[in-house]
């Protein structure tokens, strides 16, 4: 397959006693999606920065396009577009202003960034609102006009730091048609997320860390066959049926897991898809009505718990605190 586009090896990092990375290792084929998952505080926006060049790791090397992050950052910088958790644009800037001030710090031509503004203003379905200012824009739009702002330069690797955050699912949808003609036209795509649908959605290959560490690997769909494949749930019409409903999911679960109940909602992870109507059955039995009884794939917390033990809790990075006295 060739040297990957981006790769890592044994990348470690610390922030006082807190190891944010343990030793991870990554390979990017050019031209794919390559999808980094794992809760709050796993250690993907603490990688996402080394390989921007932003932190330098404690131990382990990173060549993005085979250059070295730490012996030739600005080669680096030159062939990568980054958008992070939050639209990094100035409010009080029109959203074509944004674009050609980014293009001038690039060092393009005054025309050349015009012209390159105007054309990303377009593809992102801006150029109705080119001339307003961004603190009038939607959450949405401000996330359009962030990536866009992350190609003015033309990067070959574009870094998506959870981007999707506090969009809408309309706005979300988008977005991943974005990426998707990005990587149509040969951008690779380094896309960090907590959502294991949009990695299944997007990304060719996926890697999982908890706690700085690389706890499975494989496509979407190697990801989901580890945990179970299916989660079957029942929601009883009344809620004093809970108990039972739970007692009788449970006597589908997979080997080694068991139900989990979450407001009024039984879930449980099964290996085979008959196990539907063996549940309907012994329901109806039971005499017990539900609202719902449905089969669905597995969330990124399901996945964190068939793997870890424990699901995917949101903990806060130290590392956005100390990182201004570390780097």
């Amino acid at each position: 397959m060739g040297v990957p586009a981006i790769e890592a090896e044994g990348l470690v990092r610390t922030f006082g006693n807190v190891t944010a990375l343990d030793g991870i290792d990554l390979a990017v084929t050019e031209g794919t999606v390559f999808g980094l998952l794992g809760p709050n505080g796993a250690g993907k926006t603490t990688a996402i920065r080394i390989l921007s060049t932003l932190l330098k790791p404690h131990a382990g090397r990173a060549t993005v396009g085979g250059f070295d992050v730490l012996t030739q950052p600005a080669e680096v910088r030159r062939r990568i577009g980054l958008t992070g958790q939050y639209a990094a644009v100035d409010e009080l800037l029109s959203g074509e202003e944004n674009l050609y001030m980014i293009g001038r710090l690039l060092g393009v031509s005054s025309r050349e960034a015009r012209s390159r503004a105007g054309a990303l203003l377009d593809r992102f379905d801006l150029a109705d609102a080119a001339s307003k200012l961004v603190k009038t824009y939607s959450g949405g739009m401000r996330r359009r006009l962030d990536l866009a702002a992350s190609l003015v330069g033309r990067p070959p690797f574009l870094y998506l730091d959870e981007p999707t955050t506090g969009l809408d699912p309309r706005s979300r949808l988008d977005l991943w048609d974005l990426i998707r003609q990005l990587v149509a036209e040969g951008t690779t795509v380094l896309l960090t997320t907590q959502y294991l649908d949009e990695a299944d959605r997007l990304a060719d290959d996926i890697v999982v860390i908890d706690h700085g560490r690389v706890i499975a690997a494989g496509t979407p769909l190697d990801l989901k066959t580890r945990v179970g494949g299916q989660v079957l749930q029942a929601h009883p019409l009344d809620p004093a049926d809970l108990a039972a409903t739970e007692q009788i999911l449970h006597q589908f679960a997979a080997d080694g897991d068991g139900s989990h109940v979450e407001g009024q909602v039984v879930s449980v992870t099964i290996a085979d898809r008959s196990a539907l109507g063996h549940a309907v059955r012994k329901l109806d039995e039971a005499g017990i009505a539900v609202e719902d009884l449905s089969l669905r794939r597995p969330s990124l917390d399901e996945v964190f718990l068939a793997i870890t033990g424990h699901t995917a809790t949101e903990e806060l990075e130290n590392e956005q605190a100390q990182e201004g006295s570390n780097a």
